[in-house]
């Protein structure tokens, strides 16, 4: 099979196109033939060896966790999917290796979910690992109908999905983001405020009793901020500070596979409360540069890889 793939750690330059074996499928895996890819922060951070004390690391890796496509075998014990389901998820496994930036790839049936129908492969491959993110942030912080949520980083990958999954829950959003994505973000359910000095004043100008849930997906300076506009009871998750948990008292999320929290995400797409941004897509040969877009850090949307 056709793979992307890297021997060292480096900068997009160590990505090639090569011919890899299929992957072995095991008791509670299955084989899915992809469609499409994402690529995400985590991806090229992976690449760079950022992630080198936390995971173990089997060269040649294949990169990449979002993946939507159609099984094509299925494992011993595997009930929850049949040869043919189309399928989306995060295949995150406890080594890197075997990514999704392939023709093929073996994944857990615990990181799948079927594919929600509304949207195109490309478009649900845009989801997993980022609208994970969001809603286990949003879970974890209990948001519900009739509270106020703060969204720091609202037009990025993860607070896109972060404003309509909340807003879908009945919550009232304000999210923080740069004035040229403002109306973006009215179109998505939230009230829009400008990051950087200042951002206190101007959400409590909208909020003036404060707000009862801070989601942090990247803040210039989460403690302070989140004590001057938190309110009394108040919580705060953040993906990107531990402060959030060592000094808020709150929560700090490293998404995990869910195919439970899939299906959830699943059902707002397909009700029409949940839409996907899709930036770019490049072919699969095309990897290093749908790397390099990614993290140029200005794209407003995912980048998607087809295969």
């Amino acid at each position: 099979m056709r793979a992307i793939t890297y021997s060292r750690y480096g900068g997009s330059d160590v990505l090639e196109l090569t011919e890899q074996p299929t992957p072995k499928v095991g008791p509670d895996s299955v084989l899915v033939r992809v469609k499409a890819a994402s690529v995400n922060p985590v991806d090229w951070k992976v690449r760079a060896g950022y992630l080198d004390p936390l995971m173990d690391t089997v060269f040649p890796v294949v990169p990449g966790w979002d993946v939507a496509g159609v099984v094509e075998r299925v494992g011993l014990d595997t009930p929850e999917l049949s040869v043919g389901d189309e399928v989306y998820g995060y295949v995150r496994k406890d080594w890197m290796q075997g990514g999704t930036f392939a023709e093929l790839v073996a994944a857990p049936v615990r990181t799948l979910a079927r594919k929600p129908a509304s949207l195109t492969f490309e478009e649900a491959a845009a989801v997993p690992l980022a609208g994970l993110t969001a809603y286990q942030s949003i879970e974890r912080t209990g948001v519900r109908a009739g509270q106020t949520v703060l969204v720091h980083a609202a037009a990025g990958g993860v607070g896109q999905f972060a404003v309509q999954i909340a807003a879908a829950r009945g919550a009232r959003v304000i999210g923080t983001a740069s004035e040229k994505n403002h109306e973006h973000l009215r179109s998505l359910g939230a009230e829009p405020v400008t990051y950087g000095e200042g951002l206190a004043d101007r959400v409590r100008a909208l909020a003036p009793g404060g707000v009862d849930v801070v989601l942090d997906f990247g803040s210039d300076d989460l403690v302070a901020t989140t004590r001057a506009v938190l309110a009394e009871g108040g919580t705060v998750a953040s993906i990107v500070e531990a402060a959030a948990r060592d000094e808020l008292g709150g929560q700090y999320v490293w998404v995990r596979p869910s195919s439970a929290d899939l299906d959830a995400l699943s059902a707002l797409a397909d009700e029409g409360r949940l839409r996907v941004d899709v930036a770019q897509v490049f072919d699969l040969a095309d990897a290093a540069a749908a790397h390099e877009a990614s993290q140029t850090g200005h794209v407003r949307g995912k980048v998607v890889v087809r295969v």
